[in-house]
């Protein structure tokens, strides 16, 4: 894989420090993906920018996680599925909730099971599900503009874990307690 510089607030491009300084300001710390983002003031920016309107959308904090973890999980982002695990205790989510996501075991409520169900569905057909899984996603209670809002998410996640795995952007020390790999189910 190639070397991806990953930049400080010294050697960041000169576009990028203001967004590193918003970073910084926000986490307490540079994360080490907005580090490697940083080589593309544009790119940084679209994500942060992506990142803070999906935070606006309708979703509660735990369809937000459901969302962003089913596409890390999917994806397979080493780097996401641990920030992510992070960011949702700080969310306040529910450890049942986080672990399912983890583990791709059911979520507690049929109503997530829906939006993980829907998020996978929209990946899998490039963003073209039958008018069935519409239904079936709209009678679990969501509506045309969760529809919207979950493409927004995998617009966000698609920057940061295709990044990641060309990057193989290392985890944060603080993540690093979180770490996952995929679990392979054994045959029975």
């Amino acid at each position: 894989m190639a070397n991806f510089p990953s930049h400080d607030l010294e050697t960041a491009p000169e576009g990028s420090k203001l967004l590193l300084e918003k970073s910084q300001a926000a986490f307490g710390r540079l994360p080490g993906l907005h580090k490697v983002m940083a080589e593309s003031p544009q790119h940084l920016e679209g994500y942060q920018v992506l990142h803070g309107l999906f935070l606006q959308t309708d979703f509660d904090n735990d369809e937000k996680t459901v969302v962003w973890q089913t596409i890390n999980v999917e994806n397979e982002c080493h780097y996401c599925v641990p920030a992510h695990t992070g960011i949702a205790k700080m969310m306040k989510v529910s450890d049942e909730i986080t672990e399912a996501l983890r583990n791709e075991t059911p979520l507690p409520s049929a109503k997530l099971e829906a939006l993980r169900t829907f998020t996978l569905q929209v990946m899998e057909t490039r963003g073209n599900p039958t008018e069935a899984q519409l239904q079936a996603f709209f009678d679990a209670g969501y509506s045309h503009r969760a529809v919207l809002d979950v493409v927004l998410g995998l617009a966000q996640k698609t920057m940061s874990n295709y990044i990641n795995h060309m990057a193989q952007t290392p985890v944060d020390e603080v993540f690093h307690p979180l770490l996952w790999e995929r679990k392979v189910n054994e045959p029975a």
